[in-house]
C-alpha cells in the first residue's frame, strides 16, 4: 500500500473516531444541560477543526456518504473508496467503544441519552419519514461539501461552510432521529447500545447514501457548463472535484506533482 493511501487511511480512522467522541460524546454527556443546539455546534466545530487539521491529508472525509460523493465524482478509484469506508466505520467503532468505556462502572459517567448517542426513529418520527429525512440532510450536506470545494469556490473557506452545514442538519435532525448523515457515526454507537438502535440502523446507512448519490447528480446539473469547443468531440475539459466537467477558460494550470485524483481526493474538504 502506497504511504500516501496509509496516511489517509490512517487519519480517516483517527478523525472518525474523534468525531464520534467529542460530538456524539457531547450528547451523551451533556445534551440535559447544552441541549440540541449545543450538540449540533458541537459535530459543526469538530469537523470545522478536523477539516483545516487533516483535509490536507485525506480530504477530511471522515464520512462513507461523503467518500461515495467523491467516488461518484471521480475524485477517487473505487479501491481507494473501500479503504476509506474500512477506516472510516474502524474509527466510528473506535470512538464508540470509548465512550462505552466512560459510561460503564469504570468510567462512572452517566448517559443522558439512554443509548449512547444512537440513532433511531419511532417516538418523534416513523421510519419513513426518518429514511426521507436522512435522505435530504445528507443531500444537503454532501451538495454543500461538492460545490464549496470545486473549482469556483473561493478558496480557504471550504473548511468553513462545511462546519456550518454539518451544524444546521443537526439542528433540524437532532429533536427527530438524532442526526445521523453518516453511517460510521451511527454504526459504532448503535453496536454498543443494542435494541431498536441496532436493529434500525440500516436505515441510517441506506438513507445517507441514496442522499450523498443524489447530491452528485444535482451538483453536476448546477455546475458550469461546457464551452461549446470543449463538448465538441476531441475537446479537451478538466473535471473538477465535484466530477464535472469544466469549461477550458476556466481551468487553472495544472501542479508539477500529484494526479487530478490525488488532488481531489485531498481537496474534498
Amino acid at each position: 500500500m502506497p504511504a500516501t493511501l496509509s496516511r489517509s487511511l490512517f487519519v480517516e480512522f483517527l478523525g472518525t473516531a474523534l468525531l464520534v467522541f467529542i460530538a456524539v460524546g457531547s450528547a451523551v454527556a451533556g445534551i440535559d444541560v447544552m441541549g440540541p443546539a449545543g450538540v449540533a455546534l458541537a459535530f459543526g466545530l469538530v469537523l470545522l477543526a478536523l477539516a483545516y487539521a487533516i483535509g490536507p491529508v485525506s480530504g477530511c472525509h471522515i464520512n462513507p456518504a461523503v467518500t461515495l460523493g467523491v467516488l461518484l465524482s471521480r475524485g477517487m478509484t473505487a479501491q481507494e473508496a473501500v479503504g476509506y469506508w474500512v477506516a472510516q466505520f474502524a474509527g466510528g467503532i473506535a470512538g464508540a467503544a470509548l465512550l462505552q468505556l466512560l459510561t460503564s462502572d469504570f468510567g462512572g459517567m452517566t448517559d443522558q441519552t439512554g443509548a449512547l448517542g444512537s440513532n433511531d426513529f419511532g417516538t418523534t418520527i416513523s421510519g419513513g419519514g426518518a429514511f426521507v429525512l436522512e435522505v435530504l440532510l445528507t443531500f444537503a450536506f454532501v451538495f454543500v461539501i461538492l460545490l464549496v470545494t470545486g473549482k469556483s469556490a473561493a478558496p480557504g473557506f471550504a473548511g468553513l461552510a462545511i462546519g456550518l452545514a454539518l451544524t444546521a442538519v443537526h439542528l433540524v435532525g437532532i429533536p427527530l432521529t438524532g442526526t445521523s448523515v453518516n453511517p460510521a457515526r451511527s454504526v459504532g454507537p448503535a453496536l454498543f447500545a443494542g435494541g431498536a438502535p441496532l436493529a434500525h440502523v440500516w436505515l441510517f446507512i441506506v438513507a445517507p447514501l441514496v442522499g450523498a448519490a443524489l447530491a452528485v447528480v444535482v451538483a453536476r446539473v448546477v455546475s458550469v457548463p461546457l464551452a461549446p469547443e470543449a463538448a465538441e468531440p476531441g475537446g479537451a475539459a478538466a473535471v473538477d472535484r465535484t466530477g464535472v466537467e469544466v469549461p477550458l477558460e476556466t481551468q487553472a494550470p495544472a501542479p508539477r506533482e500529484g494526479t487530478e485524483r490525488e488532488r481531489a481526493r485531498r481537496g474534498s474538504h
